[in-house]
Order: structure tokens, then sequence, then C-alpha cells
């Protein structure tokens, strides 16, 4: 049997390799918009898609095990495990690179040529099950009642909501999918 450690961290780490690939192809997609190269930009931002969606099945993977061995899990991730008192996600450089460059990118999502919208609502449609499986996972472990590491005082699944609608603001400046944005009822 496979720790639920074992399974909190390997599937992260998977995560955060799907992000690495998906700062790769976003700034690959970045080159190609700018050099009027639809048909590769196209490809970069499908293969981004597929990176987000990977993202979401690791995101989901890491959560497959009982909120009772979560608490242990939780443990590991504060004082004297970890350094800081409020470890989070939000620590770690492919956050950091993924938000600058989606604010980079954002003028440019707001006015992408037509032939590469349907593969941007493809994009979107991955950013919710990205967001969705991280809500759940959020949600199994508790976050609908207490608040997570950094950020205490609120409900952890209140400040996840925050930032997803902050974060598909950058992603669909034209506001689009906002129209029917899981977290905008919360």
């Amino acid at each position: 049997m496979i720790e639920p450690l074992q399974i909190w961290k390997g599937f992260h780490w998977a995560f955060f390799i799907n992000i690495q690939g998906l700062i790769i192809c976003l700034r690959r997609f970045e080159i190609h918009i700018a050099l009027n190269d639809l048909i590769q930009a196209q490809i970069e931002l499908k293969t981004a898609t597929d990176m987000m969606l990977a993202s979401s099945a690791a995101m989901e993977l890491a959560g497959s095990f009982t909120k009772q061995e979560y608490n242990h899990v939780r443990q590991t991730m504060t004082p004297p495990h970890v350094q800081s008192t409020n470890f989070s996600g939000l620590m770690c450089w492919e956050h950091a690179s993924l938000i600058q460059l989606w604010k980079r990118l954002r003028p440019v999502f707001a006015s992408l040529p037509f032939e590469i919208q349907p593969q941007h609502h493809q994009f979107i449609a991955a950013y919710f099950d990205l967001m969705n499986a991280h809500r759940a996972v959020c949600e199994k472990f508790g976050g609908d009642d207490e608040g997570s590491l950094r950020f205490e005082k609120n409900k952890a699944i209140d400040t996840l909501d925050k930032f997803s609608k902050s974060r598909l603001q950058l992603i669909e400046p034209n506001q689009q999918a906002l129209k029917s944005c899981p977290f905008s009822r919360h």
C-alpha cells in the first residue's frame, strides 16, 4: 500500500512538472502569436490545454485518500517539517512564473485572432477543470470549514474561489467564460 504522504507528494510533483510544461507551451504560444504564426500558436495553446488537464488529474490523484489520513499529511507542511508557518503552493517559483506569464498574455488573450478562439475556449474549460479539481480536494479535506495553512482566518474554499476568479480574469479578460463561471455563485 502506498502511504498518503507519498501519494500527496508524488502527485504534487507531477502537478508541478505539468505546470512547468504549461509555462513552456505558453511562452512558445506567445512567440508564435507575435510572429503571427497562427498554426503553431494554436498547437502550443492546445498543448498548454493538455498540460492544464494533466495538472487537474494530478491534483485529483493527490487527494486520493481519506480526510483522517490527510491530518497527518497536513502536519508535514508545518514547522518543524518546513521553515514557513504559512506554507503554500503560492510560494513555488512555478506559480509565480505562471501568474507573471498570464499577466503578460492578458492583452493577447483579449485580442486573439478568430482562428485561435476555439482553442482558447478549450483552454478556459481546462482551467475550470483544474480549479474544480483543486476545490474538490480542498473541500474533501475540510476547506469548507477551516482555513488553509497560509490563510487560517478565512475558509480555505472561499480563499481558493477568490484566487480562481482573479486568475480567470487574466486568461479570459473578455469575460465570456465568467458568465458561466462556477465560482461566481460563491
